[in-house]
C-alpha cells in the first residue's frame, strides 16, 4: 500500500518545441498510456525507438516507470502508435485494459470516498498528480457533467489521449459504484468519422464529435451514488497524501498561444475565428489581446495561420474526409483558396499531400 500512495518522485517538466515555434514548460503525466502503447508496439513487432524519437521521448524513459512522460510527448506518441499499429481507437482500447489502480494515489482517494460525486471532487483537485495538463470541472446545475478541458496543451493535437481519459473517468464511475452507469451523452471536441459505434456501445449514449468542449454528462442524481469502497477513516489519511503530493507539483502558467489555439479550433469551420471573436473568449478586449500576443513576439494571424496548416495536415491524414470538407473545417469557403494556401504550406496541393500522408502510414 505504501508504494501506491506515495507522493511522485519527479515532479518534472519537459520541455518542447513545434515547427519553429517558442521553447516552453509542457506539463507533464505518470506516462501510464505512453508505456501502454509501448508495449503494444513492441507486442506488434514494431521498432519502437524511431516512434519514441519522432515524439521526444526515449527507451529509457518508458522503462523507468518513475520517470513522468511530457503531455504533448504522450499525445505525439499515442498518434504515431495508433498509426503504427493501424488502429484508429488505440486509446480507447488502452482505457479498456488498464488496471485503474495504475492511477495509483489518485484512484485509492477516489476509490475511498463515500459518493460518487465527493470521488470526482477529489479528481478534480488532485488531478495534475496523474496528468498535469488535465483539469477537470464537476457541474451539478441540471444533471452531472464533467467536464475535461487541456491546460498548456493544444487540444487539437489529440484524439487518442482525450478518448482514453473518457473511457477511463467512465470506467471509474462504473467500478466504483459497482453499477452499469450510462451517461445521457459524452462531447468531443475533435473529429471522428470512423469508430464511434463502437466507443457508443461501451458508453451507452449517444457521442457527439466536434463539440465546443469535452465532457460526460451524466443524470442528476449520479453524484449521489455510494461507492461500495467507501472509507472515512482511510480516505482522511489519502487526502494527507494527495495534499503532499500536489504540494510537489509545480505550477503551470498555460501560454497565452496554446489559449488562442484553443479557442480557435471550434470556430474555424464556422468562418469566426476572428481576434474580435476570440478575445471575448480569453477574458480580454481584442486590444489587450493583441498586446500581449505582441509582447511574445506573436501575431494573431500567425497563430491562425500555423494553426491551419497543422489541422490541415491532420485533416488530410483522414482517408474519409474530402479535400472540400477539409477546406471547411480548416476555415477556407472554397477548395481553390484551400489549395492555394495548402501550396504555400507545404509546396505541394491537397491530394499530393494526402497521397504523401498516406504513403507513409
Amino acid at each position: 500500500m505504501r508504494s501506491a500512495v506515495s507522493a511522485p518522485r519527479s515532479a518534472k517538466l519537459a520541455w518542447r518545441s513545434s515547427k519553429g515555434r517558442h521553447f516552453g514548460l509542457q506539463p507533464d503525466a505518470l506516462g501510464v498510456a505512453t508505456r501502454m502503447a509501448a508495449g503494444r508496439v513492441r507486442e506488434a513487432g514494431i521498432a519502437l525507438a524511431p516512434l519514441l524519437r519522432s515524439a521526444g521521448l526515449s527507451v529509457s524513459q518508458i522503462n523507468k516507470n518513475d520517470v513522468r512522460i511530457g503531455v504533448a510527448s504522450q499525445i505525439k506518441f499515442l498518434e504515431l502508435a495508433a498509426q503504427a499499429l493501424k488502429d484508429p481507437l488505440l486509446g480507447f482500447r488502452l482505457a479498456l485494459d488498464a488496471d485503474l489502480r495504475q492511477i495509483g494515489l489518485l484512484y485509492y482517494a477516489a476509490a475511498s470516498s463515500q459518493t460518487l460525486g465527493e470521488a470526482l471532487e477529489r479528481a478534480q483537485r488532485y488531478s495534475s498528480i496523474v496528468n498535469a495538463a488535465i483539469t477537470l470541472k464537476c457541474l451539478e446545475a441540471g444533471n452531472f457533467t464533467i467536464a475535461l478541458h487541456y491546460f498548456g496543451i493544444a487540444r487539437h493535437s489529440d484524439r487518442q489521449q482525450m478518448e482514453l481519459l473518457v473511457t477511463t473517468l467512465i470506467r471509474l464511475c462504473r467500478t466504483l459504484t459497482g453499477l452499469s452507469l450510462k451517461p445521457v451523452v459524452v462531447r468531443l471536441v475533435h473529429r471522428r468519422l470512423s469508430g464511434s459505434s463502437e466507443l457508443e456501445r461501451f458508453f451507452g449514449c449517444k457521442a457527439e464529435f466536434a463539440a465546443n468542449t469535452d465532457e460526460i454528462v451524466f443524470d442528476k442524481k449520479t453524484a449521489q451514488l455510494p461507492l461500495v469502497g467507501a472509507d472515512p477513516y482511510l480516505n482522511e489519511i489519502l487526502l494527507r497524501y494527495c495534499e503532499q503530493a500536489l504540494a510537489h507539483r509545480r505550477s503551470n502558467a498555460s501560454s497565452l498561444r496554446v489559449m488562442v489555439e484553443n479557442a480557435i479550433t471550434p470556430l474555424l469551420p464556422h468562418g469566426q475565428a476572428r481576434l474580435d471573436a476570440i478575445a471575448p473568449k480569453l477574458g480580454m478586449s481584442s486590444r489587450t489581446l493583441a498586446r500581449r500576443l505582441s509582447a511574445e513576439g506573436l501575431t494573431f494571424g500567425e497563430i491562425l495561420n500555423q494553426l491551419r496548416s497543422d489541422l490541415a495536415t491532420l485533416y488530410l491524414s483522414e482517408r474519409n474526409l474530402s479535400i472540400s470538407q477539409i477546406a471547411w473545417l480548416v476555415g477556407y469557403r472554397g477548395v481553390g483558396a484551400f489549395s492555394h494556401r495548402c501550396k504555400r504550406w507545404t509546396g505541394m496541393n491537397p491530394k499530393r499531400m494526402r497521397d504523401k500522408l498516406l504513403a507513409g502510414y
